[in-house]
């Protein structure tokens, strides 16, 4: 089985469960740290006569990171592609143990157990956060609805409110999220490299978590200690007093 990914949580699941599978990924594919595959360009604009030069047997896509004309272009070349549909934790599992049996995974794999098993005993929140979820700056854009981001968080006892906004990441201007007044600002280190130089001083006065966007938004191994390190990064997220 030749595999080619265009998402990166989809190529860590692959390449640590189906050993020599992987045999092209995104630029942005950055997990496992010593993936050494030929690379096809972005997850929104692939280089498709790369990926056909390196003849898979199947592509593996994601309905919200990839565009659909690439996948059609790919399907009308005579490529099978599998596009995966994540919107929450439960669809994660469903998806990636699909993904890893049209791979060549020959058993489930131990982490996804263990990744389930940590979910599934997750304690009940005490008590619940509000949040605004900024994914980008310039112009600001937020987690909106029926988001994966949204229900870990969820999960983790944080409520983000533009969970109802009509848009998934809608762009909301920088007075608005100040004035919504969340408890937290959650701060991801992806799409948008938010760190504690930029991003938490738009936020004067507001508590600011800077989180792990892999832990955050990838659906795979990391889902294993997701529960973990974003519960610690949420716990100890300091107050912005400029």
């Amino acid at each position: 089985m030749r595999v080619v990914s265009l998402v990166p949580s989809l190529t860590e699941a692959v390449a640590v469960s189906v050993p020599g599978a992987l045999v092209g990924a995104t630029d942005w594919c950055t997990h496992p740290a010593d993936l050494d595959v030929p690379r096809i360009g972005g997850t929104k604009n692939p280089k498709l006569d790369r990926i056909l030069a390196l003849a898979p047997d199947l592509v593996v896509a994601n309905a919200e990171e990839n565009r659909e004309p690439d996948l059609a272009a790919l399907r009308a070349a005579g490529v099978e592609v599998l596009v995966t549909v994540v919107c929450d934790i439960p669809q994660a599992f469903a998806e990636l143990a699909r993904v890893l049996e049209a791979c060549g995974a020959k058993s489930r794999p131990r982490w996804l157990d263990e990744a389930e098993t940590a979910w599934s005993r997750l304690p009940r929140p005490e008590h619940r956060t509000t949040a605004v979820v900024p994914i980008w700056r310039r112009p600001w854009m937020v987690l909106g609805r029926d988001t994966f981001a949204g229900d870990v968080l969820s999960r983790l006892g944080v409520d983000h409110l533009y969970a109802t906004h009509p848009d998934r990441y809608p762009r909301i201007p920088l007075d608005e999220l100040r004035a919504a007044a969340p408890d937290v600002v959650v701060l991801p280190d992806e799409p948008y490299r938010f760190t504690a130089d930029d991003g938490p001083e738009a936020f004067p006065g507001l508590k600011c978590a800077l989180v792990s966007g892999r832990h955050l938004t990838w659906y795979g191994p990391s889902l294993t200690e997701a529960p973990r390190v974003l519960g610690e990064a949420l716990r100890s997220a300091p107050r912005d007093v400029r």
